[in-house]
């Protein structure tokens, strides 16, 4: 089955994407308990994605979120402006003063290098995005009066609160409704789920989840963790697999769920923190498509390599309807993203179609 988009002029969006955006304060080369300062970005998997988008595609994109007001809701939403992303569906939640009820998500994250790698410490509970209900958004006048070419979410905000994936469910059904393609990335992240039921909660959130998508992204882990799909020869750690383990996971996958039009996923050997192989590949239409494989990538800052990857790929099918330029354009925004400090993208459009292109590190002037 082939992927067919809305036209451009019928929609109000092209991109639009439902989940949490938290402050990210990085401690730069030093680590987060010898800190005395931190830069401050904004990120969050889902969003990331619509973000990539906007600044390095130039799609129109918004994002579906729940920030507390307070100055720290009110930073986060001066950082989506930066980004070019429409903050007109952000839902604000009254602050208690003390953040006992709704507050805000923070991102303490510390770049790995060589045998040290990246460190993650979250401090998002009870915040307004976990909170959120399916009623809290007409999903109708999204997907069906303004109109929305692409739809994305995953398995990081299903993970947050108790009616999440409720809400997810919701926004898919209603996309699905009005003809809007939607991609789902599991990212399994095992500290969300540990307090939750672990990977049973996962699984049984996720396999429901799955059975509304259009293109399913994930890693081996992904898939086994939050599917249960267990392939011979295919496990959850994530050493080299030899590419025939991709394949035969990925077939299970369509197998068991035929609604998937297309999947997407990396591959990733992590040498070390900082120098990582990096490829990726994808099915569409019963073949498999494969990026051009970068050895000893070097890494500055890992996190948001996979958003930017799947950002990569739904412009590529958006604008090409080409599974083989798109999972080289994905490859390619993911290995430049992790070139640059922060979880979005610092790329441009002309920078990852030099790198498709086969263009090098050579400088430019």
């Amino acid at each position: 089955m082939s992927i067919v988009y809305k036209k451009p002029e019928e929609c109000t969006y092209d991109a639009v994407s439902l989940g949490e955006v938290m402050l990210r304060l990085d401690p730069g080369a030093v680590r987060i308990h010898t800190a005395r300062q931190f830069t401050a970005w904004e990120g969050g998997g889902e969003y990331n994605v619509t973000r990539g988008l906007r600044r390095c595609f130039g799609l129109r994109a918004a994002v579906v979120t729940a920030l507390a007001d307070n100055p720290i809701g009110r930073l986060v939403e001066d950082f989506i402006l930066q980004g070019g992303v429409d903050t007109s569906r952000i839902i604000w939640r009254q602050y208690d003063g003390i953040g006992k009820n709704v507050r805000n998500g923070i991102n303490f994250t510390e770049r790995g290098f060589g045998v040290r790698g990246a460190v993650g410490c979250s401090d998002r509970g009870h915040t307004a995005v976990s909170q959120m209900t399916p009623e809290d958004v007409d999903w109708d006048e999204l997907f069906g009066k303004a109109g929305v070419r692409h739809f994305h979410t995953g398995g990081i905000y299903a993970a947050l609160g108790d009616m999440t994936p409720d809400t997810v469910i919701a926004a898919l059904k209603a996309a699905k409704k009005h003809g809007t393609i939607t991609s789902y990335d599991l990212n399994y992240r095992p500290s969300l789920w540990k307090g939750i039921g672990g990977k049973d909660r996962a699984r049984e959130v996720n396999q429901e989840l799955a059975k509304y998508v259009d293109i399913m992204i994930g890693n081996e882990e992904d898939f086994t963790a939050c599917l249960g799909l267990e392939v011979e020869g295919v496990d959850e750690n994530l050493s080299a697999l030899p590419i025939d383990g991709f394949k035969r996971m990925i077939e299970k996958a369509v197998k068991t769920y035929p609604n998937f039009q297309a999947v997407a996923t990396t591959l990733r050997t992590v040498r070390t923190a900082s120098v990582n192989d990096w490829g990726a590949i994808c099915w569409y239409e019963g073949k498999f498509h494969e990026a051009t494989m970068r050895e000893r990538l070097e890494i500055f800052d890992r996190v948001g390599g996979g958003d930017s990857f799947a950002s990569g790929f739904i412009y590529g099918m958006m604008t090409f309807g080409d599974a083989a330029k798109a999972v080289n354009y994905g490859a390619a925004h993911g290995a430049l993203a992790m070139t640059t400090p922060g979880d979005t993208t610092m790329a441009t459009k002309a920078e990852v179609e030099k790198l498709v292109g086969g263009g090098g590190a050579r400088v430019d002037r």
